[in-house]
């Protein structure tokens, strides 16, 4: 829909009464949603959503295709949709370590509307309504043996066959991992820092109770009680030394490479062929 048909359908809205503004406002949000999708996401995410942007051939982590409606960063149970919040919360602060860089650029409008408009590349949003989000509890005391506790469920829970036995990334299944889409994906390194999700201990629990949706990563929520995802978590958050925590406020991994085809894409006027536009 055109600037200049989404100006008069609000108009006849405002003539017509309040039955018309939902609709129309709704029209508006998906009108400025497109607009900042072709102009900020789509050189990376493609104007068709399906991942295959100019630039997506330049990362490692390849851009989401949002046409499956899969989502690694939610709150929300695994195998449900996420949250607008949820989508909020990866515009906001990025996926750490990618190309996904933080669109502070953006106001909080533009942002979701940009939501808004993702949601039309896949039917599930049409068909599906996301799940009330896992709650996280509040954190208990921590203790020594808590952390004891921890380290346990850690190999318990297999979490070594990929992370392996000290959390480098390298156990005996790591090599052979991969994402739902067919693309090579490596376990976390967790004596490092940041992760993807975020690194806070609600961060992890978080992560660790819904799982990471599309790769190996599975959601530890019914099968660990709270007090033991806290302890996991305790135990995670003991892996990363001072100096792997001071990299949360620098560049790391393909963060300088995203921040700079986002920066010359956005000097460029967000230019597309209009051939290419998505019909």
């Amino acid at each position: 829909m055109g600037p200049r048909r989404v100006g008069w359908v609000v108009l006849l809205a405002g003539l017509w009464g309040d039955g018309w503004a939902q609709p129309v406002a709704a029209a508006a949000q998906l009108a400025l949603g497109q607009r900042v999708y072709e102009g900020n996401c789509a050189v990376c995410h493609g104007l068709l959503g399906d991942g295959r942007g100019m630039a997506a051939h330049m990362f490692r982590t390849q851009p989401r295709d949002f046409r499956q409606g899969v989502f690694k960063f939610r709150s929300t149970p695994s195998g449900s949709l996420p949250r607008d919040e949820d989508l909020l919360r990866v515009l906001q602060r990025g996926v750490r370590g990618t190309a996904m860089v933080p669109q502070t650029h953006l106001s909080e409008a533009e942002q979701r509307a940009v939501i808004a408009y993702l949601k039309t590349f896949s039917p599930r949003w049409r068909e599906e309504k996301p799940a009330p989000p896992i709650p996280i509890p509040p954190p208990p005391p921590l203790t020594p043996a808590r952390l004891a506790q921890g380290k346990a469920l850690y190999a318990q829970a297999g979490c070594d066959q990929c992370h392996g036995p000290e959390g480098r990334g390298d156990g005996p299944q790591a090599e052979t991992l991969e994402d739902d889409w067919g693309w090579p994906i490596r376990p976390a390194n967790l004596q490092r820092r940041p992760f993807k999700g975020g690194s806070r201990p609600a961060d992890l629990y978080r992560t660790l109770a819904t799982g990471l949706d599309g790769t190996p990563m599975p959601a530890l929520a019914e099968a660990l009680s709270p007090e033991e995802l806290w302890a996991l978590v305790y135990y995670l958050d003991s892996l990363a030394s001072p100096a792997a925590r001071a990299n949360e406020q620098r560049w790391v991994g393909e963060e300088a490479r995203g921040a700079m085809v986002e920066r010359m894409h956005r000097r460029m006027g967000g230019g597309m062929p209009m051939r290419m536009r998505r019909p």
